[in-house]
Parts: structure tokens; sequence; C-alpha cells
């Protein structure tokens, strides 16, 4: 009975954050269960060749069903059964029991990501709960305690990402800069969730036409320029670090405790802007482990924290896996 009441549910649970709003899950309702699995084609090869962003949109994803089925009152509990060759990371099952969560779904439907200005960052007690969620699970928050030396690490993070013709190409086919985008109000990354002006878009959108003539002469460089220096927009950089031993099961299950931190942070109204290049450039990954004192492969995503200013667009949303916006 539960299983089946979910499927009216669904719509709400795709408002959970993934890698370029690419919203990589599926759901496969089986005798008895629900599949959580993934489709290639919503992936980021280039940009993420690992896998880390995938594995933790879908364990963010896991987390959101359970709180949305859990605020509308159904027992559902869910079993990892991650498996690369079939594209699955596990089930979600009726419960007796209700998910114990603190949070509901209108937490889940306001939540935002926030490129824009922040009046201030969170205070030692925010990080202490977000800290406090990472540690359940045997991870741990961060602060990252030198602002000058990460933003050098952006600067290198944003070069190196520019550099590369395959993850441009891949970049450009998930922006969504200008409404008349047939996609524009079903997924990717909008110019009002990244905060563009008309004549920025634009801009952008020419630049990023140009840059297989204009790689050679130094476009790269200049792209990582015009994305300046977020951290200047106010907020302190978080870092979610996972624990020894951290695999790819584990950064799904990992995904489960960023939504949950996320939704820590949103409950006390602050927002994240992620900041995923310094740990999809090996060079600053490298960095930043060293100066937080952890392997590099512990460190599962990074964002900028902070009080917003004003509100932020919603991101588009694919409702069920129907091209149609969800706002």
């Amino acid at each position: 009975m539960e299983l089946a009441a979910f499927r009216a549910l669904e719509p709400l649970c795709w408002r959970s954050p993934s890698a370029h709003n690419t919203q990589p899950w599926r759901l496969d309702h089986r005798p008895g269960a629900i599949r959580v699995g993934w489709e290639q084609a919503y992936t980021l090869p280039a940009a993420d060749p690992s896998g880390r962003d995938l594995r933790l949109s879908l364990g963010a994803f896991v987390e959101t069903c359970l709180i949305v089925a859990a605020d509308a009152g159904l027992g559902m509990r869910f079993v990892a059964d991650h498996c690369v060759a079939n594209r699955r990371v596990g089930w979600l099952r009726a419960s007796p029991h209700r998910y114990d969560t603190p949070f509901n779904a209108a937490q889940v439907l306001t939540r935002r990501t926030h490129r824009g200005r922040f009046s201030a960052g969170p205070d030692a007690e925010v990080v202490a709960a977000a800290d406090a969620v990472a540690r359940a699970s045997g991870g741990t928050v961060r602060a990252v305690p030198d602002a000058g030396l990460l933003a050098r690490l952006l600067r290198v993070a944003d070069r190196q990402t520019y550099a590369d013709p395959a993850v441009v190409g891949e970049l450009r086919s998930w922006l969504r800069l200008t409404p008349a985008h047939p996609h524009y109000h079903a997924d990717g990354l909008t110019d009002r969730c990244l905060g563009l002006s008309g004549r920025e878009a634009t801009a952008l959108r020419a630049a990023l036409a140009a840059y297989p003539a204009l790689r050679r002469l130094g476009l790269p460089r200049l792209l990582a320029a015009a994305s300046g220096n977020p951290l200047a927009l106010g907020g302190a950089a978080l870092v979610l670090v996972g624990p020894p031993g951290t695999d790819d099961a584990t950064e799904v299950e990992f995904g489960r405790v960023l939504a949950r931190t996320w939704l820590t942070l949103h409950a006390a109204g602050l927002a994240a802007h992620p900041l995923s290049q310094l740990v999809d450039a090996s060079d600053t990954r490298e960095a930043l482990g060293a100066l937080l004192g952890v392997a590099p492969r512990r460190l599962l995503h990074v964002a900028r924290v902070g009080r917003p200013v004003g509100p932020a667009a919603p991101s588009a949303r694919r409702v069920g896996g129907v091209g149609q916006g969800l706002r």
C-alpha cells in the first residue's frame, strides 16, 4: 500500500539536488519494492569521471524520498544494493515504521542552491550541527581555515575546468541560458539559477560557442577569470569529509548525509553554493586535502554557505521523468 501511494509523491522527490541539475535518478516499481537507479544519459562522464557526484546525487535522492514518504505518513526504508553494472544503488521497501527524520516535505520543496550574495556565514552552532550529522555516519564537516588559499585554489580549479574541451562541451550541453531553450523548464543550469543578467548570459553563450576556435588563444583563462571569486560574495566554505576507507558505496550513503546537512543549514535560514570544481580537479583536491589533513579520497563535497541576502530562483525539474518544470 505504501509503495503504491508513494507514486503520487514522486514529483516532490525530484526537488533533490544533483550536479548540473541533471536529475540522473530513476525509480522502477517492482512487486514489493522500488528500484533506485540511474540513467547513463543524465550523468557527467567528463566532469565527473569517478562518479562521485553521481553517487552523492543518488544518495541525496534516496534521503529525499524517505523524508517525503515519512511526512506523508508512509512507512518506507532503504536497502543499499549498489551495482554499477545494473546502474542501481538499492531498493525502497515498505516498512511498519516511518523513517525517523527531523525534516519535512516543505523543507525539501523550499531548499535552494544559492549562488548570490550572503550577508553572513554560518555561526559555530550551525557548523557544529552540520558536523554532528556527518559524525553520526563516521564523517565530519570542516570549515576551510584559509579563505585566501581557497580563493587561489578556486582560480586553479576553474582554469583546469575550462581547459578541458570535453568538460566544457558537457557544461555547455547542460546550460540553459535563455528561456527559449527547449529544456529550460526541465533540467540543467538556467541563467536565473546562475544569477546571470541577460547581457552576461548572452556573453557566456557567445564565448562557449567560440570555444573550439579560441581555446588555444587563451579563452579558458578568460572564462576562468570571468567566473570571479564566489567567496567575495560572503559566507564560509564547508567541506563534507567521508570516513577512512571511503569507497563508492560510502559515497552513496554520504549523499544521504549531504541531503541532511543541506536541510540542517536550510532549517537555520542558510543556503549553500556548491564549489565542486575544488574536488573535481586533482591538483586542488590534493592541496585541499593537505590543508585539512585528510586523504583526498575522503573529500566529498565543498560549498560556500551563508545567509542569503535575497531569494534564489528555483531550478527546473523533470517531474517524474516528464519534461515539465516544477517551479
